[in-house]
C-alpha cells in the first residue's frame, strides 16, 4: 500500500480530522502570540505556565473532576496574571518568578500524581501529560468544539487589537504616553497565552508547548523584516509544520507532540540557512 493510499485510508477516520483541526488551530494561535512573546523577551512564560497547567491537571485527575478544563484553565489564567504582576515587583523579577512557579508546579504535580493517583501506571500517565499523548484518538468531540471556539476568540482578539498589541510589543513606554493602556493589553496577552497553553496540552504535552510558541516565530524572523510579515510567515510555518507533523506521526506511529516539534526544528534550520543565504 502506497503512502497516499494509506493516508486516504486514515482520512476516513474521524479522529484524524479531529487531530488535524485541533493541531492546526493550536499552531496558528501559538504562532501569532509567539511572535509577541519572543519580541517582548517573555517567551519563557509559556514554559512556566505549561508546568502550572501540568500541576493543575494532576490535581484535577486525582480528585476525579470529569472535565479537567474546569480546573486547569482558571488556575493557568490566574498564574499568568500573577506572573505579570510579579514582573513589576522589584523584589521578584519576572524570570525568577517564572522559574519558581515552573519548578514548584512541576514538582507538586508529580508528587500529587505519585501519592494519590489510583492508576497502576503513574509513570506512563506523567509521561503522556508531559510529552503529549501517544495516541491522537484521545481527542473527543467536545474537546474539538471547545478548541475551535477558544481559537476563534484568540484569533479574533489578535486581529481586533493588532495595532495596540504592536504598540505594546515594540515600545511600551511610548504606547502608554500615547494613551494606550499598556498594562491592560499586557494582561490580555498573558491571559490568551494561558488559554493557548491549556489548549495545546493534549496535543504536544506540557513540556513541549514552548516549542510551538518559540520556533515558528524565530523561523519567521529569519525570512521577514516587518512585524506583519513575521506574524504572517510564523502562522504559515506553524500550521504547515503542525499538519506535516500530525500526518508523519500517523504514518510512522510516533508520538504526535514530539513529531510536530521535530518538524518545527527542521523548519527553523531551513529558514536559518535561507536567512544566511539572503
Amino acid at each position: 500500500m502506497s503512502v497516499f493510499e494509506l493516508l486516504a485510508k486514515y482520512f476516513s477516520y474521524e479522529f484524524v480530522w479531529f487531530a488535524l483541526i485541533v493541531g492546526t488551530l493550536i499552531a496558528l494561535c501559538s504562532s501569532l502570540f509567539g511572535v509577541v512573546l519572543v519580541l517582548k523577551r517573555f517567551s519563557f512564560i509559556g514554559d512556566g505556565l505549561s508546568h502550572v497547567a501540568f500541576g493543575a491537571l494532576a490535581i484535577a485527575t486525582v480528585i476525579g473532576v470529569s472535565d479537567n478544563m474546569l480546573i486547569v484553565l482558571p488556575v493557568t489564567v490566574i498564574s499568568a496574571i500573577l506572573l505579570l504582576m510579579s514582573g513589576r515587583n522589584a523584589k521578584i523579577k519576572g524570570d525568577a518568578a517564572i522559574a519558581m512557579l515552573s519548578a514548584g508546579a512541576l514538582a507538586i504535580g508529580y508528587l500529587v500524581m505519585s501519592v494519590f493517583s489510583s492508576s497502576s501506571n503513574v509513570a506512563g500517565d506523567v509521561c503522556s501529560t508531559l510529552f503529549g499523548s501517544f495516541s491522537i484518538i484521545t481527542l473527543t468531540r467536545l474537546e474539538v468544539i471547545l478548541c475551535v471556539l477558544l481559537s476563534v476568540v484568540v484569533i479574533a482578539l489578535f486581529v481586533l487589537l493588532y495595532n495596540r498589541i504592536f504598540a505594546v510589543t515594540f515600545d511600551e513606554s511610548f504606547a502608554t504616553a500615547s494613551g494606550v493602556r499598556a498594562s491592560l493589553y499586557n494582561l490580555i496577552i498573558a491571559v490568551i497565552t494561558a488559554v493557548i497553553i491549556v489548549l495545546a496540552m493534549n496535543l504536544v504535552g506540557s513540556l513541549l508547548i514552548s516549542a510551538l510558541v518559540i520556533f515558528p516565530a524565530l523561523s519567521a524572523m529569519r525570512l521577514a523584516k516587518t512585524f506583519r510579515g513575521v506574524v504572517i510567515c510564523a502562522a504559515l510555518i506553524s500550521t504547515v509544520c503542525a499538519i506535516v507533523g500530525i500526518l508523519s506521526a500517523i504514518l510512522a506511529s510516533t508520538p504526535v507532540g514530539p513529531t510536530i516539534v521535530a518538524i518545527d526544528i527542521l523548519a527553523f534550520l531551513v529558514c536559518f540557512l535561507i536567512g544566511k543565504l539572503k
